[in-house]
C-alpha cells in the first residue's frame, strides 16, 4: 500500500482525460481519482424506479431528470461525481472546466448500498451541502422500505423520513415519491 505522502496527485484535466477514454466511471477529489463500483440489480431497479416515478411528474415542467451518466461538480470542494439521479430546475449550469458536468442540481438522489451508505450519508453529503442550488438530498434505503429526505432550511438541513405506506415530499421540484409504489416498482417479478 502506498503511503499518502507518496501518492500521485492528478490534475482535473488528467481526470477528464481518463473519463473521456474510460468505460468505467470515476470520482475526482483533491487530486485523487477513485473508481466507482458497479451496482447490484436491486440498486439498478431502485434507481430506475425513482427516475420513472419522477419523470412522470416532471416531464411538463421546468425540471429535468438525469441518470447516473450525468457528472455533477461541487465547485467549492472540487468533487466530481455521478449521483444516481440528478434533477436540475431550469437551465443547466456547466462547470467552466468541464462542459459535461453540471454545477446546479436542485435535488440529488443516492440509492444506498452496503459499500456506499457511510460515504453517501457522511462525506459525500458534506460536499453536496456546498452546492448553493441544492435544495434536497434524497437517500433511498436498500435494507428497508424507507426514503430519507434532507431539505435545506434557513439554518442548515432538516431531515424527514417516509416509510412503507408514506409519501416522501419533494417540494423543491414539486413532486413526491410514494414509498410503497417505489419499492413495488423495483421488485423482481414473481415466477
Amino acid at each position: 500500500m502506498t503511503s499518502p505522502a507518496h501518492r500521485i496527485r492528478y490534475s482535473f484535466a488528467d481526470y477528464l482525460g481518463l473519463e473521456a477514454s474510460s468505460n468505467v466511471k470515476h470520482e475526482f477529489l483533491d487530486g485523487q481519482i477513485y473508481g466507482m463500483a458497479g451496482g447490484t440489480p436491486e440498486h439498478a431497479a431502485l434507481t430506475a424506479a425513482v427516475s420513472g416515478l419522477l419523470f412522470a411528474q416532471l416531464r411538463a415542467g421546468r425540471c429535468r431528470i438525469h441518470d447516473a451518466d450525468l457528472r455533477v461538480r461541487v465547485l467549492e470542494t472540487g468533487l466530481a461525481t455521478y449521483p444516481d439521479v440528478t434533477i436540475v430546475g431550469g437551465p443547466r449550469e456547466r462547470d467552466p472546466d468541464d462542459q459535461n458536468a453540471v454545477t446546479n442540481p436542485t435535488l440529488v438522489v443516492e440509492v444506498l448500498s452496503r459499500s456506499t451508505e457511510e460515504y453517501d450519508r457522511g462525506d459525500k453529503f458534506e460536499h453536496y451541502k456546498r452546492i448553493p442550488s441544492l435544495q434536497q438530498y434524497v437517500l433511498v434505503a436498500y435494507r428497508e422500505r424507507e426514503i430519507e429526505v434532507w431539505s435545506r432550511v434557513a439554518d442548515g438541513w432538516e431531515q424527514s423520513l417516509a416509510r412503507a405506506g408514506g409519501i416522501a415530499r419533494l417540494g423543491s421540484i414539486g413532486a413526491e415519491l410514494d414509498v410503497t409504489e417505489l419499492y413495488e416498482a423495483a421488485e423482481e417479478p414473481r415466477a
